[in-house]
């Protein structure tokens, strides 16, 4: 610890105590950090234990199969979800807002679930591994980076808008070229998202008081949960060998 603080003025502080403040910091930041990616996680294994059980149980599967009305249900349910944690997240409770997060991903893994039947499952797995793997590289990206990545949100933002309209226009033309393109585009946003979110959460990681963290835990978790799930499907979409 000595040589860290004799090394501080070559790092760029003016006295020992800012150099043991900035390492506080970095130390709290990270462990706040550590309880996003760990509430993330646990919300994609719900997504997938959700997934597991629906497919197997045999009437489930017939109702997602043959009723379009539930499963347009199920998804404006976690729109409707997503819209309501984003929204509200300041005025609830800690505990209330980890029960929405986790709500959202059980039904998320209920509308995944027939990805199952369009895919293979081995092609779903190979998907999965691609996309931890593209994911932790620019999830480390944005969390270590000392660029300033706040202009590419910009962009991305837009191009996300423009993506979504894309995805309407395509409901009504049927394209598979211009369905290829799009999957290209989404795989590009969300990897850039990736990193560019990473960098907002550790921002507001930095900022938030102890009062605080669980909510910003919870909507970072929520954040990159997002990122992983879209960056997923639109590499199958790509990528991925159908039944």
């Amino acid at each position: 610890m000595n040589n860290y603080f004799d090394n501080s003025y070559q790092n760029g502080y003016q006295t020992a105590a800012q150099a043991e403040n900035e390492l506080t910091l970095q130390r709290y930041v990270a462990g706040v950090m550590r309880r996003v990616y760990g509430q993330m996680t646990f919300g994609l294994l719900a997504t997938a234990l959700t997934s597991y059980l629906v497919l197997s149980s045999e009437p489930l599967k017939a109702l997602l199969l043959s009723n379009k009305i539930i499963f347009l249900l199920m998804f404006v349910s976690e729109l409707g979800l997503v819209i309501f944690l984003s929204a509200r997240i300041n005025k609830m409770s800690t505990t209330m807002s980890k029960v929405a997060f986790y709500l959202y991903s059980i039904l998320n893994g209920i509308t995944l679930a027939p990805i199952f039947f369009v895919y293979t499952s081995s092609s779903i797995a190979a998907t999965f591994a691609i996309t931890a793997g593209m994911f932790g590289a620019m999830t480390i990206f944005g969390y270590v980076t000392r660029q300033d990545l706040s202009k590419m949100g910009s962009f991305l933002f837009m191009a996300l808008i423009g993506l979504i309209v894309c995805l309407v226009v395509n409901l009504f033309i049927h394209s598979t070229m211009f369905e290829m393109l799009i999957s290209f585009a989404g795989v590009l946003i969300f990897v850039g998202l990736t990193a560019w979110d990473t960098q907002a959460i550790k921002r507001m990681c930095a900022e938030a008081d102890s009062t605080a963290v669980g909510k910003v835990a919870t909507m970072g978790a929520l954040t990159l949960y997002l990122d992983f799930i879209n960056l997923f499907i639109y590499l199958l979409r790509l990528f991925g060998d159908r039944n």
